[in-house]
């Protein structure tokens, strides 16, 4: 850990965090013409968004910058990999941790770990089922994608809303705040497939204190002191791989968890750049292996000094 990764992480401590997360939620919903204009030309220079994928190319049709943060893209930009026991990416982004549970626990960095139930909300008999089982950390820039879908087929049986904390979810910071996932706000939702079950969670962080998903609407802000819990179990919502279900109006963290011998065998690996809809595995080579690693190389530099 260097000088500066203190110098990045020490005053989080002390900023009004919600404040300032409120006040970037009212900002990027300003209507002004030429303020959410210039800020949609400025970001996009600024963080490389690639405008060309969305379905929307005029930033004009954009209401506000809200509106082009989280917009929709072409269904062909993140083609779904076909097969029914295929895993795919909820999200683009970095894969920063791709692990077994050691037990209940989860590692964040280097002397840094956190619990399975911690992250779930406190919820000791639900995260029982996760034991020794697998997890994946996919980590959100400004310049990705910031709908979240389905990673496999299933039915949303319960959500639950974990007030917490909005630390940053960048590098810096997850080296030095312990158990960083399991301290910011989430939305813990809980799923069943024909695999069995499995959990997806969505962390808020500093500037991204806004969640949403198609069946509950905005979940925050405002921020609530309390655990908020719905239940489906009577009319579960089905998805299928693929479907959108969340959005960040930001971005930054979705967490999948599984039960032991469900999620593709990842195992420890080094971090790597995925897009929505990417089978949960190594992705072939090119033939040219040098500038396959060259691209990944600039996403992860990409995302390690834009992100959040």
């Amino acid at each position: 850990m260097s000088l500066m990764d203190y110098v990045k992480v020490v005053p989080q401590y002390i900023l009004p965090k919600h404040l300032l997360s409120n006040g970037m939620h009212w900002f990027m919903q300003i209507k002004q013409p030429w303020i959410k204009n210039q800020t949609i030309k400025a970001l996009s220079k600024i963080y490389k968004i690639n405008i060309t994928e969305a379905v929307h190319t005029d930033i004009e049709y954009y209401p506000d910058f809200n509106h082009f943060f989280t917009r929709a893209l072409k269904p062909e930009a993140r083609p779904i990999h076909d097969g029914d026991d295929v895993w795919v990416s909820p999200a683009d982004g970095v894969i920063s941790q791709s692990a077994s549970l050691d037990g209940n626990r989860m590692i964040q960095a280097k002397c840094h770990d956190y619990t399975a139930e911690a992250l779930m909300g406190g919820d000791i008999h639900y995260a029982e089922q996760f034991k020794n089982g697998d997890f994946a950390v996919i980590y959100l820039s400004p310049k990705d994608y910031h709908r979240v879908h389905m990673p496999i087929s299933g039915k949303l049986m319960s959500m639950t809303y974990v007030p917490g904390d909005l630390f940053a979810v960048n590098p810096s910071t997850v080296k030095l705040v312990p158990g960083l996932l399991a301290r910011n706000e989430r939305l813990v939702l809980r799923f069943e497939s024909q695999h069995g079950p499995f959990c997806l969670v969505m962390v808020g962080a500093i500037f991204v204190g806004s969640m949403e998903t198609v069946f509950q609407g905005k979940i925050t802000p405002p921020y609530a002191p309390n655990i908020q819990h719905w239940d489906y179990h009577h009319e579960p919502h089905y998805f299928a791989k693929g479907d959108e279900i969340g959005r960040f109006n930001m971005g930054s963290t979705v967490v999948l968890v599984t039960p032991e011998n469900q999620f593709p065998a990842l195992g420890e690996q080094d971090e790597r750049f995925v897009k929505m809809g990417e089978a949960f595995e190594f992705p072939n080579q090119p033939q040219d292996e040098t500038d396959y690693n060259d691209n990944n190389e600039d996403e992860l530099d990409e995302h390690a000094t834009g992100g959040y």
